[in-house]
């Protein structure tokens, strides 16, 4: 089992100002990088307290490489609608070359309507955008002279995008999926990774969904066994099994972080492109703790984790990504919870 953090924080500038909140998170990756967990994924938002510090994943990303030696760099996702697919494949080669190989690309739909109204993306191209971009990235990525005739931007005739990648043929490629079969499905299709954000949903539809993924990679020729499965969870430990001190300590921030996604996606995405996710913003607006515990997050003492975690595996999950920095839980109780991690829960779990 491989484990990551997974930051799509809430920016709460009455609590701590973005600079701060930076230097936290970068404090917790680099003790991360020490105690062997395998990957750090950082979101692409815009605009919102709901993940709206990362504007910039690639440039945070870059940082971090020159910080750690050995965990991975992913972008969790790149919102691809968004940004320009060129551009994109130079700041990832470039991410990759920092990293000497330890950059996964990340890919995304996004589902935020500001974010689109704001770039002048038109929602209902979103998937299309998605599809013909990572083509069009893979081929710059080849140092060879790119010629491509795009939809949405104007068509690369003879040019070479430089750098051209570090790893060969490219670096592992995820896309991020949330609630359509056919997300599954087409990321299955293309024999790239599948990046879940689990925590939304009850543990049964959890391991529905990445089933959908398991299910269809033998359709197109593909063995389950050669790709990964990541589910990000909200995550926090303690010394023992107590569930009135856990929920103490996480319950306010949860709430927080309930809050800010709910602010975020208030105006809801195109629904023909976007079918039922009126339901997902419901469903986050009462959030407490009997909700999300135990069921939809990675929280307590060690043997309750290393049950859950046991559970996870089953379903399929081959890396569990913890979304330790939610709502505005303090930097020290973060770091207490990552070093019970490292001592009481990663020993034990390792080569599950």
């Amino acid at each position: 089992m491989k484990f990551g953090l997974f930051y799509l924080p809430t920016y709460l500038p009455e609590t701590r100002d973005a600079h701060t909140h930076y230097r936290n998170i970068v404090e917790q990756v680099e003790f991360a990088d020490k105690i062997g967990i395998d990957y750090a994924w950082v979101v692409e938002h815009h605009f919102v307290r709901h993940g709206g510090l990362f504007p910039a994943n690639f440039a945070f990303l870059s940082y971090l490489a020159a910080r750690t030696e050995n965990i991975r760099l992913g972008t969790g996702a790149t919102v691809l609608p968004l940004n320009d697919p060129v551009r994109a494949a130079e700041q990832a080669a470039t991410l990759d070359h920092l990293s000497e190989g330890r950059f996964d690309f990340g890919i995304g739909r996004g589902f935020m309507r500001d974010e689109f109204d704001a770039f002048g993306i038109d929602m209902k191209d979103s998937r299309e955008r998605v599809e013909e971009g990572i083509e069009l990235i893979k081929q710059a990525w080849t140092g060879e002279p790119l010629h491509f005739e795009s939809k949405f931007r104007p068509p690369m005739t003879g040019l070479t995008v430089t750098p051209p990648i570090f790893q060969q043929p490219h670096p592992p490629i995820w896309n991020a999926c949330l609630m359509t079969p056919e997300s599954f499905e087409w990321t299955a299709e293309q024999g790239y990774n599948l990046l879940y954000v689990a925590y939304h949903v009850d543990h049964p539809v959890a391991v529905e969904r990445i089933q959908w993924y398991r299910d269809a990679l033998p359709k197109f020729d593909r063995k389950v066994e050669d790709h990964e499965v990541c589910c990000v969870y909200h995550a926090h430990f303690l010394e023992q099994d107590d569930d009135d001190r856990l929920r103490e300590i996480v319950d306010g921030p949860m709430a927080e972080y309930a809050v800010a996604g709910v602010e975020a996606t208030s105006k809801p995405p195109d629904p023909t492109a976007y079918k039922g996710y009126d339901r997902r913003e419901a469903a986050q607006r009462n959030f407490g703790f009997n909700d999300y515990f135990p069921g939809r997050v990675l929280m307590g003492g060690p043997d309750q984790v290393v049950d859950r975690i046991h559970e996870m595996k089953e379903a399929g999950i081959t890396q569990v990504s913890m979304l330790v920095d939610f709502g505005s839980l303090e930097q020290a109780e973060i770091m207490r919870s990552l070093e019970i991690f490292a001592r009481d829960i990663l020993p034990r779990v390792r080569d599950i």
